[in-house]
């Protein structure tokens, strides 16, 4: 079955994505909703045997900024300001699921929620974020 084109087509995967195997499974753009997949890669693990907590953050914030761009049509991406993380469970190694909801778009910023699941849909974060809106033709003076 073919992939289906989105806005991400037109523009290169960030290097930070590529790390963390990110992965578009759905989305709805109207809705402002989005559902990707990371691989939880033994590198990231900790003492414990657990993947880092700040990995987990970075997926959940690669989760929500991705949300607004779809939103958008590819007009804006995100620079986040704050994020809230509640961390609920261990991750062990393997896929894991985030899954975002654009709450509100305004002029400058938006509002997100979050969460972070494994394979087996245990809840292993979630995670509330605000973040400016910046024009993508930015992006080529940058």
């Amino acid at each position: 079955m073919p992939a289906t084109a989105t806005v991400f087509d037109r523009f290169p995967m960030p290097p930070c994505a590529q790390l963390l195997g990110w992965t578009l499974l759905e989305h709805d753009s109207e809705k402002g909703w989005a559902k990707t997949s990371f691989e939880g890669r033994a590198e990231f693990l900790n003492t414990a045997g657990y993947i880092q907590g700040g990995l987990l953050a970075a997926m959940l914030d690669d989760t929500m900024g991705p949300a607004v761009f779809l939103m958008t049509q590819g007009r804006f991406y995100t620079v986040t300001i704050a994020m809230n993380l509640n961390y609920l469970a261990p991750a062990k190694p393997g896929r894991l699921i985030g899954e975002v909801r654009v709450v509100q778009l305004g002029k400058t910023v938006a509002f997100m929620e979050g969460s972070l699941t494994d394979d087996r849909g245990t809840l292993i974060a979630r995670a509330t974020s605000q973040a400016r809106l910046i024009p993508t033709e930015r992006l080529a003076a940058a």
